[in-house]
């Protein structure tokens, strides 16, 4: 697979091994894109999923395993959106507003030409080409929203949409590790699954959505602890899946 500024590919793909996709695993803003923002926010939740690239990597390091990620940050172009939504090319997210995506029609077009298409065709030549025997959707999410003081309890998230095979069978696998794992906590796979409705859901192919609190994974020892926790459950799903 070509290089591209879209995404990158991390591992070699096996048919009937496993897939890592991570949508918002960048918080890169190409050089003749000005988003109008303080950089500080591309170090926050509102820009990346912190952690998630690391995990990827990391898990891409295993024989089975590749990592297919995001190389742009959410707030140029959101990967994981319906490419007709007005968030693709958010104008706010968070409360921040991002005046540099107040942009014409023609360059709102052009701007999805450039990312979200290329994205997309390349995972899913990547699916028909090795076709994994899962599919698995990486993203992290924040201990507490900003605008709560109530801290998130979950450590761990499992997201579906009508496809629940292989979430059926990682939530108690994950549970036996002593973590609390939210069930379709705390954001539902049935409003913000886009990729997953796209390339699996739409044909059949077993995924499992995950989402990892952030502060799980903000170091090494967390993104290596996670990586091995997750390449060891997500070949024990496959198997399962395949029995």
């Amino acid at each position: 697979m070509r290089p591209h500024e879209a995404f990158r590919l991390i591992g070699t793909p096996r048919f009937g091994g496993i897939l890592v996709v991570s949508d918002h695993a960048s918080a890169r803003v190409p050089g003749d894109i000005d988003l109008g923002i303080d950089p500080a926010l591309l170090t926050q939740h509102v820009a990346i999923d912190i952690g998630v690239a690391e995990v990827g990597a990391l898990m891409a390091e295993r024989a089975g395993i590749a990592a297919f990620q995001g190389n742009i940050s959410r707030l140029v172009c959101d990967l994981n959106r319906d490419p007709h939504a007005p968030a693709v090319i958010p104008i706010a997210s968070d409360g921040h507003a991002i005046p540099g995506n107040a942009i014409n029609h023609e360059a709102h077009l052009a701007r999805l030409a450039r990312f979200h298409a290329p994205y997309h065709a390349a995972l899913g030549e990547l699916l028909n080409s090795a076709p994994p025997a899962l599919l698995l959707s990486l993203h992290s999410f924040t201990p507490q929203l900003a605008t709560s003081h109530q801290p998130r309890p979950w450590q761990v998230g499992v997201l579906y949409n009508e496809d629940d095979r292989a979430a059926r069978i990682a939530i108690p696998l994950l549970e036996a590790e002593g973590l609390v794992v939210g069930d379709q906590q705390p954001y539902s796979g049935k409003l913000l699954n886009y990729t997953m409705d796209r390339h699996a859901e739409a044909d059949g192919r077993p995924y499992l959505g995950i989402e990892i609190r952030q502060d799980q994974i903000g170091d090494p020892a967390g993104q290596a602890a996670w990586a091995e926790r997750l390449a060891r459950i997500g070949n024990e799903v496959a198997l399962k899946l395949g029995d």
